[in-house]
């Protein structure tokens, strides 16, 4: 074995140890911790403004934790703009009032296509007069910039050679105050700017929804009063006098506007290019402005993004519109308090106050009472509005609503619209609380009604009543159950009110004779209606089972017993153990379905229905997908294109989507049904096992807690890609 000559390694050959320089110690320090700052900076940049990760949150931390350690060791060596000066450390006693060396304006506001017409043309005479007091010529072509209006707090902020010296909110547009210390916490705004120059800029701190339920969600655990809204908690945060509070709110700053440029050369000559400048000196820009050639292109994007506000992180309340090029914006100036070459155009509020003129008690097909507000009509997200449910009595004592009292109304897209709150600062000591009644007449017999027990409702004691009989046809017919054709409640009340029909089997032996002896019915559309009875003689088993207003079983619980049992006389015959084996089917579901089976009166209703209708075997999601495979084409119509079923399978086999929204190539009962003879399956709540939320226009509550879970979000587009669907 070669031994190796280690004598040059023993201690008393090697070299003796050169003191080191401490200046030049420092200096490497120095240079390490600067080279660290850049570093998070650079990531803090990628990260929160576009929204790009380039290393892993831990290694950025990492390279945190080490840069807080060096200046821990050496205080003296820490730069003004260091990333852990964001958050200051001792809270401050007041702010300070900063003067405004630009004067900080705000928008008028737009409601109405008509009002932005008539902006346009105001903006039109305005800059044709200035024009031609200049001497200019008129014939000129001008155009807008759109901007989606963030419903934040706006704040100024002030730059010397490209470092951040000052932060200011608006306050009264010429006097506010200065938040610098908690502006540095927002991860967003950068200290230093790529080029070092002085620049004054206007931006909206703002909250996002998922960080609004996170802190809602803290408050409750502690058992505080929840936020209002992101907007209050993004001003409230900046006024913060402990800038650690403002940090842990996790606020965003979009900035959109370049209020003054030290060297005015250099400076964009439209409203368009400026946003670019600011994205490249580092600012984070909102990446949906849109340049409009004129008011039609305007009014588009405007109710574009009255749809599309709902998908986005951040609360949108319109569109700001100003007018694109800035000789013009100049050329057009200011009146007193707001500039004239732009404008913010308000969307249709989703939120309205009214009074609630009286509440009264809608009995349901399973006799379940619903209390519904009778409002004075008012307009709320595009439509006149004068009904809201109030759900349940819990919910009643919950709001303390009373009769006559003031109320916020809340209604987004086609969801039914909500008391949100109750004005009391309004009442004038008229208001009238809300007891249930003893008796309810459209109950049927003495009207008696009783508090369902352990639960939240009201319902009528006597089962079969008048009103829940037409109900229960209302349903039996209705699109997701019969989907009789020409065949609503109009013409169910009409038939029940002439003894044609008084039980679900009746519909099936009217004849074309009957329904021309009632008034309003001609022959064609006599002819229509016992063509669509035909029809509906065939009826899948879930259909079957939701139409026979079972209590507490719904369109999904149906096709979840169906998927068990595959027949109706399986399910007829199972025991309350076998029905409690069915995922999602609890004691109170199966004890309802086996009570509802085991009721001689419901025997024979399903008995003497089964003389007229053929209720078809459930099949399988896999073989009802080669069966329309097999067939080139879905039942459903929605194939405009060819179908790779292979493809398809693949995409949707054991997975869960839930919907929301509308969608515009399909119904979402055809998207449900595709979804299912996909082999996947479909639910109505978002949760950690949801694979997919097909989300369409309007989407609500259901997209924001699959951003909160990070449940992928489709689009229709998207869906059909995966259904297979290539057209």
């Amino acid at each position: 074995m070669i031994q190796s000559d280690k004598t040059e390694n023993k201690p008393e050959n090697r070299p003796k140890n050169k003191a080191l320089n401490l200046d030049e110690e420092k200096s490497k320090i120095k240079e390490r911790m600067e080279k660290l700052g850049l570093a998070i900076e650079h990531h803090r940049y990628n990260y929160h403004v576009l929204d790009k990760e380039e290393i892993s949150a831990e290694a950025l931390d990492s390279l945190k934790r080490e840069l807080s350690n060096l200046e821990v060791m050496y205080p003296e060596l820490i730069s003004e703009n260091s990333p852990s000066l964001r958050v200051a450390g001792k809270p401050l006693k007041q702010f300070e009032k900063v003067i405004h060396k630009i004067p900080q304006w705000s928008f008028n506001d737009a409601f109405t296509e008509q009002d932005i017409i008539d902006f346009d043309g105001r903006v039109n005479r305005m800059l044709n007069s200035a024009l031609v007091d200049k001497g200019l010529d008129t014939n000129v072509e001008y155009s807008y910039d759109c901007e989606l209006k963030i419903d934040g707090l706006k704040v100024v902020l002030e730059y010397k050679d490209g470092v951040l010296i000052q932060a200011a909110t608006r306050g009264d547009g010429k006097v506010g105050e200065n938040v610098t210390m908690n502006v540095r916490t927002i991860q967003s705004v950068p200290l230093k700017l790529r080029k070092p120059i002085s620049i004054i800029v206007e931006g909206e701190v703002w909250l996002s929804k998922s960080n609004f339920e996170r802190l809602n969600k803290e408050q409750e655990h502690k058992g505080l009063p929840l936020f209002a809204n992101p907007r209050n908690v993004a001003a409230g945060s900046i006024r913060q006098l402990d800038s650690k509070i403002v940090a842990d709110r996790k606020l965003d700053v979009f900035v959109y506007d370049l209020a003054q440029l030290e060297i005015k050369e250099t400076a964009p000559k439209t409203q368009i290019d400026e946003l670019t400048y600011l994205a490249d000196l580092g600012f984070k820009v909102n990446k949906h402005a849109k340049h409009c050639r004129n008011v039609e292109e305007v009014i588009a994007f405007w109710k574009k993004w009255q749809t599309l506000s709902k998908k986005e992180d951040y609360w949108i309340d319109g569109v700001v519109i100003k007018v694109n090029e800035v000789k013009y914006q100049e050329l057009l100036g200011y009146t007193g308090k707001a500039p004239r070459f732009g404008i913010a155009f308000k969307f249709q509020a989703e939120q309205v106050t009214t009074v609630v003129e009286d509440i009264k008690l809608q009995v349901g097909r399973t006799g379940v009472l619903t209390p519904v507000a009778h409002l004075t009509p008012v307009e709320v997200a595009g439509s006149i509005v004068s009904r809201a449910t109030l759900h349940n009595e819990d919910e009643i004592n919950r709001l303390d609503v009373r009769v006559g009292d003031t109320v916020i109304l809340q209604k987004a897209g086609d969801v039914i619209p909500d008391i949100v709150s109750v004005l009391k600062e309004m009442r004038t000591g008229k208001e009238k609380k809300y007891k249930f009644p003893t008796y309810v007449p459209e109950c049927g017999g003495n009207g008696e009604i009783e508090r369902i027990p352990g639960q939240s409702a009201w319902r009528c004691v006597l089962k079969d009543s008048d009103v829940q009989q037409r109900r229960k046809l209302y349903h039996f017919v209705s699109k997701k159950c019969f989907d009789i054709d020409g065949l609503g409640p109009k013409q169910i009340d009409a038939f029940v009110e002439n003894n044609l029909i008084s039980s679900f089997d009746d519909i099936f032996t009217i004849t074309k004779g009957d329904v021309l002896s009632l008034p309003r019915f001609a022959e064609k559309s006599a002819e229509n209606l016992i063509i669509g009875i035909e029809k509906a003689k065939k009826i899948g088993l879930p259909r079957f089972i939701f139409s026979l207003s079972i209590l507490h079983v719904g369109e999904e619980t149906a096709e979840c017993i169906a998927g068990k049992f595959n027949t109706l006389d399986k399910i007829m015959k199972a025991s309350v153990e076998d029905l409690r084996s069915v995922e999602g089917v609890g004691d109170v579901v199966a004890n309802s379905i086996y009570d509802w089976f085991q009721s001689p009166a419901n025997l024979e209703l399903v008995e003497n229905l089964l003389k007229h209708v053929d209720v078809l075997k459930f099949i399988s999601p896999l073989e009802s997908l080669r069966e329309k495979v097999a067939g080139a084409s879905l039942s459903t119509g929605v194939l405009n294109g060819d179908f790779d079923g292979n493809s398809a399978v693949v995409n949707f086999i054991d997975k869960t989507f839930v919907l929301t929204g509308a969608l515009s190539t399909m119904t979402r009962d055809e998207a449900k049904d595709l979804i299912k003879s996909l082999g996947g399956d479909v639910s109505s709540s978002v949760s950690t096992k949801t694979d997919y939320v097909l989300a369409g226009e309007s989407s609500g509550s259901k997209y924001e807690k699959a951003l909160e879970l990070g449940v992928k979000i489709i689009d229709e587009k998207e869906f059909r890609r995966m259904a297979g669907i290539s057209k």
